[in-house]
């Protein structure tokens, strides 16, 4: 149940006049694809969804499923902290035509094994799309193990996990155990992409590719078709560019980088807010050192 291998791109959700830009975001769109971006996904951490209302954030989904066309897989974001938001959210995303869903671990509430098991468990069974797990312990205080993993592999829409923990031992666990059960894995960190899939990783949902969509689909297309060093050289290129994307907390870095190269507005919703000065001015020249402004 291979969602999509490659680069799948976590895309910002523009905003203008403290609304949801969907022209920018619609050109955006049609551009990270025609760069050769292998999905498109919507609503998730870098989309700023934990600002949206469910209805802008249903709205935004609907948006790109019809931008996208079907040129390439849509993947929703629909994860909650309440299980049955959850739900909710993956049944209508389901009906805005979504290809599949991402849905990240509860946040703040800390679930337990158990209790992580369950959440994820009740959210495929409210919807027959593929499900992609989101471990991001760095945001959500939770972080899911591979035996969780090894547990969940055997639900049967539950189509692989983004692996953002920074721990490729971690990736590596989850791939011994999730071996045989079509269970794939999309990391979840741009600097170690070409690491994770070399323990037969299917791609990335990447945040830097919404400024280096055909780079990033360039580096995971030349691993898989076993261009190891090419795919290495693209990894080591754009990993400082991930460090400064990363140099605040995400979505604030990447949605400067692209207002910087004028594709969308320089507008955030609180608590997310413009980047310090020198920051600014770091991530500024860098872009241009790559050629980007």
């Amino acid at each position: 149940m291979t969602v999509f291998k490659g680069s799948g791109v976590a895309v910002v959700t523009p905003f203008k006049d403290g609304k949801v830009d969907f022209d920018s975001y619609g050109t955006l769109i049609d551009w990270l694809i025609d760069e050769g971006s292998d999905a498109i996904i919507s609503c998730g951490t870098t989309g700023e969804v934990s600002t949206l209302t469910q209805a802008e954030q249903m709205d935004t989904i609907r948006f790109a499923v019809e931008r996208v066309g079907g040129r390439v897989p849509l993947i929703a974001g629909a994860g909650n902290n309440e299980t049955a938001v959850a739900v909710s959210n993956s049944e209508l995303a389901q009906k805005a035509g979504a290809d599949a869903l991402l849905v990240v671990t509860p946040y703040y509430n800390k679930a337990s094994r158990r209790g992580l098991v369950e959440h994820f468990t009740a959210v495929a069974k409210s919807t027959d799309l593929p499900v992609i797990l989101y471990s991001v312990a760095s945001r959500t205080g939770v972080n899911i193990t591979p035996d969780v993993c090894e547990e969940l592999a055997d639900v049967p829409n539950i189509a692989g996990i983004k692996e953002a923990s920074g721990s490729i031992s971690q990736v590596a666990g989850i791939a011994r155990v999730t071996q045989g059960k079509g269970f794939d894995i999309w990391s979840g960190n741009d600097d170690m992409v070409v690491p994770l899939m070399s323990l037969g990783g299917a791609g990335v949902i990447s945040t830097v590719a919404n400024i280096i969509p055909k780079e990033t689909h360039l580096m995971c297309e030349a691993f898989l078709a076993g261009d190891i060093a090419k795919a290495r050289e693209l990894q080591l290129w754009m990993n400082p560019l991930v460090d400064a994307v990363f140099m605040e907390v995400n979505p604030i870095p990447i949605k400067a980088a692209l207002h910087l190269m004028g594709k969308i507005g320089y507008e955030y919703r609180l608590p997310m807010c413009p980047m310090e000065d020198g920051n600014y001015e770091k991530l500024k020249a860098l872009m241009n050192e790559y050629g980007l402004v």
